[in-house]
C-alpha cells in the first residue's frame, strides 16, 4: 500500500504560509517504518481536487488530506471528496452532537458544515477544538492547523494501519565519492540497482563548498543488514576505481 499526501490551500501556493505537514508526515511515518511514496500541493479550485480525489480513490493508495474542510466558502474538500464518489454529504450524527455540543446555538447556521461530510465517513478525533476530520476507505482528511491535524494522523495510523509498521525501520546510509562525476559511474550504479533491487538508491552530485571539493553524495536506504551490505560493495566498487571517500555516516 503506497501512501501519498494531499496538502491543499492557496495560501501555500501564493507564499502567503509555509507548508510544515510534509515533513511532519514524513517523520510520523519513519516513525513508524513506512515511507512516503508520493505528495501534491493542490489549491482551492474545486474542480482540480475533486479531479485528484477521483483519481486517488480509484487507487490503493494511503493518502492523508490536510487542509479545507472548514465551514468557510473557500473550504471545498468535504465537497469534492464527496462528488468524486458520487455520494451526497449529510451531517455525521455524532459529529452533530460534538458541533452542538461545543458552540450551542451558534452551530447554526455554518458551523455545523464542519460535520457535513461524505456520506459512509468515520469521525477523526481532533483533540485540540473537538471538531473532528473524516475517514472515507483508505483516505483521511484533516484540517490544515498542524497542531491538531498532526496528533489526528497519528492516531489513523496507531489505530487503523499498525499492521503495516516495520518490525525495524529502515536506515540511511551515506557516502561522498570525492572528484566523482556521474557519468562516469554510471556502470557502478546500475550494477548496484541491479545486484540489491530491495535498497533504495540515489546519487546527489555537488559543485563543493568551501570545505569540500567536488563530489558525489550517495545514499542507500533499506532493511540495516541488506542496506549495510549494499553500501560495503559500493564501497569496494568506489575504491576499485581510485576515488577518495568520505566516512559512510548513519542517517536513520
Amino acid at each position: 500500500m503506497a501512501i501519498g499526501a494531499l496538502i491543499i490551500g492557496d495560501e501555500l501556493l501564493s507564499g502567503k504560509r509555509q507548508d510544515k505537514h510534509l515533513a511532519q508526515l514524513i517523520h510520523l511515518l519513519s516513525a513508524r517504518g513506512l515511507k512516503l511514496a508520493w505528495a501534491q500541493y493542490l489549491g482551492d479550485d474545486p474542480q482540480r481536487l475533486q479531479t485528484t480525489l477521483r483519481q486517488t480513490f480509484a487507487s490503493d493508495d494511503l493518502v492523508f488530506s490536510f487542509g479545507g474542510i472548514g465551514a468557510t466558502p473557500d473550504d471545498h474538500t468535504r465537497a469534492c471528496a464527496a462528488a468524486a464518489l458520487d455520494v451526497p454529504l449529510v451531517i455525521h450524527p455524532e459529529g452533530k452532537k460534538l458541533v452542538e455540543a461545543r458552540f450551542g446555538a451558534d452551530a447554526y447556521p455554518h458551523r455545523i458544515n464542519m460535520v457535513n461530510i461524505p456520506q459512509g465517513s468515520r469521525l477523526i478525533a481532533n483533540p485540540v477544538n473537538q471538531m473532528p476530520g473524516f475517514s472515507l476507505h483508505h483516505h483521511h482528511f484533516v484540517p490544515g492547523f498542524p497542531s491538531m491535524a498532526w496528533p489526528m494522523i497519528e492516531d489513523v495510523l496507531d489505530r487503523e494501519y499498525r499492521h503495516l509498521f516495520a518490525s525495524a525501520p529502515d536506515i540511511e546510509l551515506t557516502v561522498l565519492a570525492l572528484h566523482a562525476r556521474e557519468g562516469d559511474l554510471i556502470d557502478l550504479m546500475q550494477q548496484m540497482v541491479s545486484r540489491y533491487p530491495e535498497v533504495r538508491f540515489s546519487s546527489l552530485p555537488s559543485f563543493g563548498t568551501d570545505t569540500l571539493p567536488p563530489h558525489i553524495e550517495f545514499g542507500l536506504t533499506g532493511q540495516a543488514s541488506l542496506t549495510r551490505a549494499a553500501m560495503d560493495t559500493l564501497v569496494g566498487g568506489l575504491q576499485a576505481q581510485g576515488y577518495a571517500l568520505g566516512e559512510v555516516i548513519q542517517r536513520s
